[in-house]
């Protein structure tokens, strides 16, 4: 797997050297991108409910280069006493990692969504399967997406 902050002077590069998870993250902004105009017509409410993963048992999966995204350049935040997202500010109503917040999050899976009456189904499906082109080509073994607390918690693990 991955070192979270690798430079040459680490040794050996992750899977795919530096210039190609480069190239990955690259391509995982475009995805987020696409997904961001996909979802310009509809409109969330902004409470935060969402990331309140131990209230809603809901939690967005994220392919190896989403939460190489998310971590690179940051410090991990404590775990949150309420169950909400660790990337959720004190108050537990804002994202810090907005900018690079998941693709899950990205695309509403609040019963609260307003907008047109169809959500952009087809073009989900086209861009979940381009992260999963993408994450395969930088981790061959990895199986699948996990969730995003099963990522915080492997890389709390391994932290030194």
């Amino acid at each position: 797997m991955w070192k979270q902050d690798w430079d040459e002077d680490d040794g050996e590069p992750p899977p795919g050297g530096s210039r190609a998870w480069e190239r990955a993250l690259r391509e995982v902004r475009a995805v987020y991108r696409q997904a961001d105009a996909a979802y310009a017509p509809f409109s969330c409410p902004a409470s935060g409910e969402c990331c309140q993963l131990s209230r809603t048992q809901r939690q967005p999966w994220l392919w190896a280069p989403e939460w190489k995204l998310l971590t690179t350049g940051r410090e991990l935040p404590p775990p949150r006493a309420d169950g909400g997202c660790p990337f959720l500010d004190a108050a537990g109503l804002r994202c810090t990692v907005y900018a690079d917040r998941p693709f899950g999050c990205r695309t509403f899976f609040c019963e609260r969504i307003r907008g047109p009456a169809r959500q952009p189904a087809e073009a989900v499906a086209a861009m979940l399967e381009r992260l999963e082109r993408v994450s395969r080509r930088m981790e061959p073994t990895l199986t699948g997406p996990r969730p995003i607390l099963e990522w915080y918690s492997r890389t709390q693990t391994q932290a030194p």
